[in-house]
């Protein structure tokens, strides 16, 4: 470390020159060694210490709720909590937020007026804009539309949002869950007046914030075959049962691991604002992928760190 300034001795606050002077009485005087020198070495310790503690404050602001050196939850509202160490960093975010369908999500108000519905997506797409690596990605699972409350083109809404928060589009994926069996077909037979149409799928929008193509090569994960099939932009496998994880939306297991496998690398930062019971979180642990999580739930990363547990240890730490 260079030796300090004057202009630096004038910048340091009383409180730090007060603790270096502290430890400068704790250290043994060498023979021949200046004053000045102690000091840098001091200051250097202090220095070490203070980045230590402010790191601490840091997740205790957020309210850390689990973290094993590879996952990391917080008990947090995502468009409240401070994440600025994240800030530039997340390579990928993969999440699916509150669909604004009247589900009972415990803590979250899931039916909000349509409006008030986009206002809340585009201060989550601003988060997500200010998170990103500028070769970050996301991959948002939405729905098509919604007919509870008035029907709306919630896909077509969000995209727009996308766009007009800086995020890029670069494709959709189109997800057939497979599970009819709660849709209700509107509408009579006998009479074209006012027939409803009723689509079995949900979304999956790719998008990006200044660059598609990665900037660093990575160890991917993904076989040639997976490649080849989850290029193809229509997904077909079921949805999750609600009732078997307690949660009214978990989306299953395999739409994670293939948006991970997709379109992040061994060691990437992924990111999930609205974890739920950790479904993204028991992807990343299963493909080496550090992970960040986020809900305002805590029954729900109670079950989330269940099933993070239910894997495996930890891979590696930050």
């Amino acid at each position: 470390m260079k030796y300090l300034r004057k202009k630096d001795f004038k910048e340091t606050k009383v409180r730090i020159l007060t603790a270096l002077y502290e430890r400068l009485k704790e250290l043994s005087i060498e023979k021949g060694v200046s004053l000045n020198v102690l000091f840098n070495k001091a200051l250097e310790s202090f220095l070490r210490e203070q980045e230590k503690e402010d790191a601490t404050e840091a997740i205790e602001k957020q309210n850390l709720f689990y973290d094993d050196g590879q996952i990391r939850l917080l008990l947090n509202d995502f468009l409240k909590v401070d994440l600025e160490e994240l800030r530039g960093k997340v390579n990928l975010i993969v999440t699916s937020p509150p669909y604004n369908v009247g589900m009972e999500y415990g803590t979250i108000d899931d039916s909000m007026g349509y409006e008030e519905y986009l206002r809340f997506t585009e201060r989550y797409l601003k988060r997500f804009y200010q998170l990103l690596a500028d070769d970050g990605r996301v991959c948002l699972n939405i729905p098509l539309d919604k007919n509870k409350g008035g029907i709306q083109s919630v896909y077509a809404d969000v995209v727009c949002l996308a766009k007009k928060v800086g995020l890029k589009y670069q494709s959709t994926i189109v997800w057939n869950e497979q599970n009819i069996s709660r849709r209700t077909a509107w509408g009579s037979w006998l009479s074209a007046s006012a027939p409803y149409i009723i689509a079995p799928v949900e979304m999956v929008v790719l998008l990006y914030k200044e660059d598609w193509k990665r900037r660093d090569r990575g160890k991917t994960t993904i076989s040639r075959e997976e490649f080849i099939e989850w290029t193809n932009g229509m997904w077909t496998f079921p949805g999750e049962n609600r009732k078997a994880l307690g949660h009214p939306a978990p989306f299953p297991l395999e739409l994670p691991l293939r948006c991970i496998k997709l379109f992040s690398y061994e060691g990437d930062l992924v990111l999930d604002p609205f974890v739920g019971s950790g479904t993204t979180m028991v992807a990343c642990r299963k493909l080496n992928r550090k992970g960040v999580g986020i809900d305002i739930n805590k029954n729900y990363l109670k079950l989330a760190v269940k099933r993070i547990k239910e894997v495996s240890p930890a891979m590696f730490s930050w």
